[in-house]
């Protein structure tokens, strides 16, 4: 515990003198917790954050992009050793085992999967009251250029670590696959272990679990390197009913098997999964996507957004699409994302 605290304590002080002169003044001014509670709190959440090892469905369609054997981070958040992770890491799994931080394996089940969201639910396959869990933080409440942590969980012969980072930006993003968050974190320096890696405030709060790295933390124009975080505010309206069934209600939205790319106030296709309602459709890369049930699309936001809106998955969606120098209107069966994947056997 000490060597924790003293890696703990020349983190806060680095964070604190990183900051603006006026920030730090104020931080310290209106700050209330000392410096032992900031310590205990932290140690508290290096205590939850765990690695995660998966091995996917031989043969599963994730197994093309994210690999069989995967590694990433989990956070306990709740009773029983219940673990946030990004969803995406257990994607398809057969095996699932957890590694604590003080070194023990166990083995786990998935909870739940949201695409909506991106967000994960692991928990071990035994009663694990000892795991201690965090509390989730405010993140309508950061501001850019704020101090905060990251934490990775041990995973293989990669060592669990302790990384400071700032908060850059809170913007919109948009993801070739289907995805779409309203405001997403932003930070930097990036670190590289950034599957489902734990995002903390100086309180020990848990703010945002890791999703990507990004070549443009603090906006689309400018480059610098860092990570982009799923904030915690969206777990909280379907946590339980994650817990209950599996997922979200908005996760059971249309889903057209496309990736896309955007530019210039055009979505090309520049993926199509195979079988897919797209592929079953005749979309190919390189398609244009003007247009959704007679609404002009110009971005990916947009596209999404058009295409969620369309509730009756039992009926057709028409896509405006340029394909080559022909102007097609394309009438497709929407599924969603959850029917297009494998489950273990007996799941």
């Amino acid at each position: 515990m000490r060597s924790l605290n003293v890696l703990f304590c020349g983190l806060l002080t680095g964070l604190t003198l990183s900051l603006p002169v006026a920030t730090a003044r104020a931080a310290t001014a209106s700050d209330e917790l000392s410096v032992s509670t900031r310590l205990q709190a932290l140690s508290r959440a290096h205590a939850a954050v765990v690695g995660l090892q998966v091995q996917a469905i031989e043969g599963a369609p994730s197994v093309e992009t994210l690999g069989a054997q995967r590694s990433g981070t989990g956070v306990v958040i709740g009773p029983d050793g219940l673990t946030l992770t990004i969803g995406y890491l257990i994607l398809e799994a057969e095996q699932l085992q957890i590694t604590t931080a003080d070194g023990k394996t166990l083995p786990a089940r998935s909870v739940a999967y949201d695409p909506a969201t991106g967000f994960g639910l692991v928990r071990p396959l035994l009663a694990t009251p000892q795991l201690p869990a965090v509390p989730l933080g405010a993140v309508n409440s950061l501001q850019s250029g704020e101090a905060l942590l990251t934490f990775t969980g041990a995973s293989g012969e990669e060592a669990a670590e302790v990384a400071p980072t700032v908060l850059m930006s809170q913007r919109p993003f948009s993801g070739a696959w289907e995805y779409h968050l309203d405001a997403a974190l932003f930070t930097s320096p990036p670190i590289a272990r950034h599957w489902g890696a734990a995002l903390f405030n100086q309180r020990g709060e848990l703010l945002g679990i890791g999703s990507l790295r990004v070549p443009n933390a603090a906006d689309p124009s400018r480059r610098l390197p860092g990570n982009l975080f799923v904030p915690v505010d969206l777990l909280r309206p379907v946590l339980a009913e994650m817990l209950n069934t599996g997922s979200s209600a908005q996760s059971q939205r249309p889903w057209l098997g496309l990736s896309s790319s955007e530019a210039a106030g055009r979505v090309q296709i520049i993926k199509v999964t195979e079988a897919g309602p797209a592929d079953l459709a005749g979309l190919q890369a390189g398609d244009l996507v003007l247009g959704v049930d007679g609404q002009r699309v110009n971005s990916l936001e947009s596209f999404y957004k058009t295409l969620w809106a369309h509730q009756a998955l039992d009926q057709p969606i028409e896509l405006t699409v340029m394909q080559g120098a022909e102007l097609r209107q394309i009438k497709l069966l929407p599924s969603t994302r959850l029917r297009s994947l494998r489950r273990p056997e007996g799941i």
